[in-house]
């Protein structure tokens, strides 16, 4: 952690400098006021300790100036009881706190070490979060490929083109490029520009001066300037018009826009991030959009594959979506029937996430006695699950609780429409390849364990012990087999295959 301590007490300064002994931190000291902006300029400082007269250098306010250039900066202004004023003024302007003089070495020391330990948490905290969006977003080689640019991009200021099916997630992985930036307690803004009028974009965008168009009132604030220091999200671009689109280009040039109206022009800090479901190239050559914006725009660009292509997401988003809007909808929510698991895995969702999403909440509010069934799913769902419901086994799901098991179900597909006599579909989803079925009377029931543990073993045998042919065969991950097959005491070569 890099700290700044300004005073203009020398011997107060060379006094810390000396003394100091906290680890993994790196002091800049200065005790001249020309000296600190010569030292400050190609810094960057996570937490700063300044007394007031260096608040206010060359016309500049040191507070505003150090908050732009170093994203997430702690503040703290040192005072005496004759300069406080300036100090509260600091905090007025985004300073953390003050600390009065004289100001001891264990003082600097305790800031400082509550400062990092923030920072750390926020570091565990992503690091947890991270894990999570593995699982929200699709444990598939494309989707590590995005996390893995995501997390690389996300602390720099570079603008980013996230482009994708409507419904496939762009916003919620701009917010993710977002929470994993320096900019992350800075606001959020996301806007639709295709679902703004096409004459009042640039007031809602660039905001407008009293009188500038029929029924202005007043001053209005626009959207940039609501997303000053943090990012501004414009899902639908390639729908801006091709005045805007030049404001926009000229914003990314220079960090300035001016409201509709006036004439001054006002420096923002705000990273941009745009999306759209349309082709902008093509766009392009049909002169729709201008090839300088698209180019300032792709800095990063991250393909969003629809959720056809991410299969294996669809049980974990089924339980956040359950354990979203069972709250919001007063549900308690235990079981989810083998049949309406087995439809929402098979369904091709051509609304994407946004699709999954209006079909859980649709089944949550038709649910009865705490049991999403199939009925309980729009009848576009149903369909394929209608066709094949006498072959899936009754089964408790872990849909809330745990992880949703839907491994057993993908066998239907393998397995003929009805059950021969004496072979009992139980016994016909088991059967490991080249070994004849156990002996069961019609009567016996397997347990649940069991019947899941022969599954995996009729995988391994069909699919020679290739891991990724199995997963893929599944419907689950590489870390999912591992743990079912480490539960169920189920012997396997740990080589990659």
């Amino acid at each position: 952690m890099k700290i700044l301590i300004a005073d203009l007490d020398k011997t107060f300064i060379s006094d810390i400098q000396r003394s100091w002994l906290m680890p993994d931190t790196e002091l800049l000291v200065c005790s001249d006021s020309d000296a600190l902006m010569p030292l400050i300029k190609n810094e960057a400082i996570d937490l700063a300790f300044i007394e007031v007269p260096f608040l206010t250098l060359e016309n500049m306010d040191m507070v505003s100036y150090l908050k732009e250039k170093n994203h997430g900066i702690e503040i703290f202004v040192l005072c005496d009881s004759k300069n406080w004023p300036g100090a509260t003024s600091a905090i007025n302007r985004g300073a953390n706190s003050f600390l009065m003089k004289p100001v001891s070495l264990k003082q600097l020391e305790d800031t400082a070490k509550k400062i990092q330990t923030q920072q750390q948490n926020k570091s565990t905290h992503q690091l947890m979060e991270s894990q999570v969006l593995d699982s929200l977003l699709g444990d598939t080689p494309e989707m590590r490929k995005i996390l893995k640019t995501v997390y690389k991009i996300a602390p720099t200021t570079s603008t980013v083109l996230i482009t994708g099916e409507s419904g496939s997630g762009k916003e919620f992985l701009a917010n993710v490029v977002h929470r994993f930036s320096k900019r992350a307690n800075e606001p959020f803004v996301a806007v639709n520009c295709g679902a703004i009028p096409e004459n009042l974009v640039e007031s809602e965008l660039f905001g407008a001066k009293k009188g500038s168009y029929t029924g202005s009132t007043m001053d209005k604030k626009g959207l940039f300037e609501s997303a000053n220091g943090g990012t501004l999200f414009l899902d639908e671009v390639g729908e801006l018009s091709a005045a805007t689109q030049v404001k926009l280009l000229r914003f990314l040039q220079s960090h300035e826009i001016r409201r509709v109206g006036e004439n001054e022009a006002r420096y923002l800090d705000v990273r941009v991030i745009a999306a759209t479901n349309r082709d902008l190239q093509q766009a392009m050559l049909q002169g729709d959009f201008r090839e300088d914006l698209y180019y300032r725009l792709n800095t990063f660009h991250l393909q969003l594959p629809p959720l056809r292509e991410r299969k294996p997401v669809i049980p974990t988003l089924i339980r956040y979506f359950i354990l979203k809007y069972k709250e919001t909808h007063n549900k308690e929510i235990l079981d989810l029937e083998p049949a309406a698991q087995y439809a929402l895995t098979k369904y091709p969702y051509p609304g994407n996430i946004r699709e999954l999403e209006n079909i859980v909440e649709h089944a949550i509010v038709l649910s009865e006695n705490g049991v999403i069934r199939l009925e309980d799913l729009p009848e576009e769902v149903q369909a394929e699950a209608r066709e094949k419901q006498f072959a899936i086994p009754h089964m408790k799901s872990d849909a809330i609780d745990g992880e949703i098991v839907v491994e057993p179900v993908q066998a239907i597909e393998n397995h003929t429409a009805e059950p021969t006599a004496g072979n009992s579909r139980n016994n016909a989803l088991a059967r490991p390849a080249g070994k004849s079925a156990p002996q069961e009377s019609e009567d016996e029931i397997i347990s649940l364990e069991e019947m899941e543990r022969r599954h995996i073993l009729h995988a391994l045998s069909v699919c020679k012990g290739n891991q990724a042919e199995i997963c893929e065969k599944l419907g689950i991950s590489r870390s999912t087999l591992w743990r079912k097959v480490k539960a169920l005491k189920i012997e396997m070569d740990s080589t990659e295959t």
